[in-house]
């Protein structure tokens, strides 16, 4: 007998338009020459150390596909802020756990020239709402440098409020850097349903 196959969170995410034209979507194979090049423009000092492959479609693309492979199995859902073939940012749910837990890590960024639109405060409010209406999850949780003040802002505004601090909790800029800890409670909906 096969083993059961573990839900796909795909269930039905659709592009939603955000401002400025702008389309919130899924990631796709196609997009790696555009999200290398975002990278490549964009090196942030707020990302952990990337290889110089990282920067080029050809690493774009196996990271998308590994990526997508993931979303196949429930694990991770990338979405992509694209506008007119460009990539403006991301916003990514990795680590899907349903069941009982029904938990998501949230992380996101916009590029340099999208930035102070709005865009990162709409996009998460976006994906918070695909991750209770369409994937059912019940919390999400995010984190940030200390110092990455304009992320917590967004996270803020977002509903989100901080739990604590995660002391050197990544890797960036040569060094283990210490993080806040945000969490946002989507609902309190019972996650199992009723048995007869």
């Amino acid at each position: 007998m096969a083993a059961p196959r573990r839900q796909n969170p795909r269930m039905d995410i659709r592009p939603e338009q955000l401002a400025d034209g702008m389309t919130l979507r899924l990631a796709e194979p196609a997009d790696a020459p555009a999200l290398a090049a975002a990278f490549a423009e964009n090196r942030s000092p707020w990302e952990p150390y990337r290889p110089d492959a990282f920067f080029t479609a050809e690493g774009q693309r196996g990271r998308l596909a590994a990526m997508l492979r993931e979303f196949g199995e429930g694990r991770i859902v990338p979405l992509l802020l694209v506008s007119d073939g460009r990539v403006a940012g991301a916003f990514t749910l990795a680590g899907v756990v349903l069941g009982s837990f029904r938990s998501a890590s949230l992380g996101y960024w916009i590029t340099a020239d999208f930035q102070g639109r709005g865009l990162a405060t709409a996009g998460v409010e976006r994906v918070c709402r695909i991750a209770r209406e369409t994937i059912g999850l019940h919390r999400l949780e995010a984190v940030t440098l200390l110092d990455n003040l304009a992320s917590q802002r967004v996270l803020e505004k977002s509903g989100f409020e901080p739990i604590g601090m995660a002391p050197r909790y990544t890797h960036v800029g040569g060094q283990w850097r210490d993080h806040r800890l945000f969490q946002r409670i989507l609902h309190d909906d019972d996650p199992m349903p009723a048995r007869p």
